[in-house]
């Protein structure tokens, strides 16, 4: 067995992402796309990502006020939810499709490590929700120096 040992990149959330999508898939194909998608509700899509100091959450909410928004982060466990409120129409009208639909959602993104909600910081522009989560400095990369003896 070799002294080293390789540790491959493992993307959790790109993983569970995928998980996520192949679900829907199959769900559209056992009830069918229309009736799944309102059972669904609103859930706004994300990307998670992150750098040597933060985790950073975006959220696409067209449509959302930032008034309507609720960020909670708990343990290792960071929460949204919001409602999008689509104004009624005022006559009677016939849709030909209808794709965004109004109400609550929720979304529950599991963090790697426990942060400090101090740190968090959260920023609403052009209808995304960016949430910057820093990590703790016992996690953040840390510089060697390699002394010569």
């Amino acid at each position: 067995m070799p002294w080293y040992t390789f540790e491959p990149s493992w993307e959790p959330f790109r993983d569970l992402d995928q998980l996520r999508r192949e679900m829907d898939r199959l769900w559209e194909q056992a009830i069918g796309p229309e009736r799944y998608r309102r059972r669904v509700g609103v859930f706004p899509l994300l990307n998670i990502s992150e750098d040597k100091e933060n985790f950073y959450v975006r959220a696409e909410l067209a449509g959302v006020h930032p008034e309507d928004i609720e960020i909670t982060l708990e343990d290792c466990k960071l929460r949204l939810r919001g409602e999008r409120k689509i104004p009624t129409e005022e006559k009677v009208v016939g849709y030909h499709r209808r794709e965004r639909e109004a109400g609550s959602f929720r979304r529950v993104i599991r963090l790697p490590e426990r942060l400090d909600a101090a740190k968090v910081e959260a920023a609403f522009k052009n209808g995304i929700l960016t949430v910057t989560l820093e990590k703790p400095e016992e996690v953040k990369p840390k510089q060697i120096t390699v002394k010569s003896v």
